[in-house]
């Protein structure tokens, strides 16, 4: 089986080019789970092209003057855990401490997370909360897509064959962000929920995300528009019955399935717990910091 090992960016738009089936390897950690297991298959044309060599996908960019986080696609799980890059994005350096092992930290990347589109990817749901946006590079040029909507369905998105996740922009968002989850155990675990929420009392708005309660990463807006409102940005404070109005909320968006890790009404009801204790702990921690 051919393997390419391009080390450029346009090395990869040529290679794209060709009228080939290729399969992106990067970390390679879904992957070869899928290929151990049988649900991925490998056929003698297929050409891997892995990813490792290509420099331009692994670079971060701080821009404080347009408030943006640059994340090549390649950057590593452990690479988001501390640094500059847990101070602009919180909510996503949570998100990676919950992603697998040591060693699958080591070895995933972020790209490969929103590429693979799952609907309990723990980095994709804070980058949606996040309103982050991927960018979708081939031989033609490139195009930016908001992560909500990139995946149309668990494992499959609106990439083109010729296109490859060159990078994921994400907004540097003043004020408080959070990510939790429900899982089976309290590690190495697939989330049978989970829920990002992003509070900026400068901007006055509130986005919330949910994980593992649909067939991608809902991005909850009646929810969010609800909260936004509600919520008293001068006091950082919510009344009681407006907060159980953002959890009825949140659970109206979820639309989960009964499946070996849970039931669809646990789902439910557990994402709606996340939100209440993820807003509840935002709104204490902005106040505490004034």
């Amino acid at each position: 089986m051919p393997i390419a090992h391009p080390d450029s960016i346009e090395d990869l738009k040529e290679i794209l080019r060709a009228d080939t089936s290729i399969v992106l390897l990067a970390g390679g950690t879904d992957f070869m789970v899928g290929l151990n297991h049988g649900s991925t298959r490998l056929e003698s044309d297929h050409l891997i092209v892995d990813l490792r060599s290509v420099a331009e996908l692994s670079t971060v960019e701080l821009d404080y003057r347009s408030k943006m986080l640059r994340l090549g696609a390649g950057v590593r799980w452990n690479d988001l855990l501390s640094g500059p890059i847990e101070d602009a994005a919180p909510c996503l350096s949570q998100s990676a401490r919950t992603v697998g092992s040591h060693q699958i930290r080591t070895a995933g990347t972020i790209g490969g997370n929103v590429a693979t589109a799952s609907p309990a990817g723990d980095g994709v749901c804070a980058l949606v909360a996040l309103d982050a946006s991927v960018v979708l590079t081939s031989h033609r040029g490139q195009r930016n897509v908001a992560v909500r909507d990139f995946a149309t369905g668990p494992k499959t998105t609106v990439i083109e064959k010729d296109e490859f996740i060159e990078r994921i922009d994400v907004p540097i968002v003043n004020g408080w962000q959070g990510y939790s989850k429900i899982g089976t155990r309290n590690a190495m675990v697939i989330s049978v929920a989970g829920a990002a929420v992003v509070l900026s009392p400068d901007s006055q708005i509130c986005r919330i995300a949910l994980g593992s309660v649909g067939p991608t990463i809902i991005a909850a807006d009646s929810a969010s528009s609800f909260a936004t409102t509600a919520i008293d940005w001068n006091t950082s404070s919510v009344s009681t019955d407006d907060l159980d109005q953002v959890v009825q909320l949140v659970r109206e968006s979820a639309s989960p399935i009964n499946d070996h890790r849970s039931t669809a009404s646990y789902r439910t009801h557990a994402v709606g717990v996340l939100v209440k204790r993820l807003i509840e702990q935002g709104l204490r921690s902005i106040k505490e910091s004034v």
